[in-house]
């Protein structure tokens, strides 16, 4: 479950940045909303699995709900579901 969470968190961070670093920019900048779009969706699904699979390590590693806010917290964060591994280590 970890190595899977590890992978999402991946996934998600790099989708987050290229949505706020790329897609967004492009969307305003020349008005084509083409690349929001191919990556919204992904980036949702990843989002929705990172909270999904923290729900479900938060009982497995017996995180307080201080830590696992935090994890939460990095997955709004750009590149901060790349630091997750720091609750992992336990």
């Amino acid at each position: 479950m970890v190595q899977i969470f590890k992978i999402v968190s991946w996934l998600e961070g790099i989708s987050y940045i290229l949505l706020l670093f790329i897609a967004t920019p492009i969307k305003y900048l020349y008005k084509d909303p083409t690349y929001v779009k191919w990556l919204g969706m992904p980036h949702g699904l990843f989002f929705m699995l990172y909270i999904a699979l923290a729900i479900v390590l938060k009982f497995d590693f017996k995180w307080t709900n201080k830590e696992f806010i935090n994890v939460c917290l990095l997955s709004i964060i750009p590149f901060g579901t790349f630091f997750v591994g720091k609750y992992l280590k336990k």
